[in-house]
């Protein structure tokens, strides 16, 4: 009996360590998780950078039309060349996770952030089937106008069962995919927005870009979005969208 339970364990603990080998890397759960212990490790890298080449940062070069938080994406060859970083995050686009790692405030006070791929993976599909729709009619499938210039997206005329929406990565909501005149999309971060502003403390003043209320105090930035403030303690969309 002693020895049947002792082959019981020896294959479960087989099955467990081919478990983890089978997962391919971007399907890990630790691969799919922030993790505040890598962007600790990131932040120390990126001043160490800073230190050792007179304040450069390692930052992908983007054209100057790149929307600001997928602007400066981390170029982690260029830490490993100047031995700040010895491996790559785990969680890391990079090194099959699903985190694209970013900074804000690049020229006064860069902060280690990240990007989550799944968001931009849904944006794309999205946009797979409004450019099929866009091949055989003149105009995209408006919905209802719900700012100057912005319209949700008529989702059953693109043959959907649902308003399209991504899951947010701070709340977990689904928030909606929208679309302006010319049928570009982006991603509504009014719910997001407005429970930031009832978790933290904070300054911003109608005329302020309250989106860096997630940004600074999460650990993601809130990608494909437009600029909001906010007015009478609601966010709205900034310059009358």
């Amino acid at each position: 009996m002693k020895r049947t339970y002792k082959h019981v364990g020896i294959l479960l603990l087989l099955l467990s360590l081919l478990s983890g080998c089978l997962y391919p890397d971007d399907q890990r759960k630790e691969n799919q998780q922030p993790n505040e212990v890598q962007l600790e490790s990131v932040q120390n890298a990126v001043e160490q950078y800073q230190e050792r080449t007179n304040g450069l940062l390692p930052i992908k070069t983007k054209s100057s039309d790149t929307p600001i938080f997928e602007k400066y994406l981390i170029d982690f060859s260029a830490m490993k060349e100047e031995n700040v970083l010895t491996e790559l995050p785990g969680n890391s686009f990079e090194n099959g996770g699903v985190y694209q790692y970013t900074l804000i405030y690049p020229e006064d006070d860069p902060q280690v952030k990240l990007i989550d791929l799944r968001v931009t993976e849904e944006l794309r599909k999205a946009n797979v089937h409004l450019d099929g729709y866009r091949n055989k009619h003149i105009y995209p499938p408006f919905g209802e106008e719900i700012a100057e210039g912005l319209f949700t997206i008529d989702y059953q005329t693109l043959g959907f069962d649902e308003p399209l929406s991504i899951i947010s990565p701070y709340s977990n909501e689904h928030l909606p995919i929208i679309m302006d005149t010319d049928g570009k999309l982006y991603i509504d971060y009014r719910i997001d927005l407005q429970k930031a502003l009832g978790d933290f403390d904070h300054v911003f003043e109608e005329g302020d870009d309250i989106r860096y209320l997630i940004a600074e105090n999460t650990p993601f930035v809130p990608v494909y979005s437009l600029p909001y403030t906010i007015k009478d303690g609601e966010p709205v969309f900034m310059n009358g969208q």
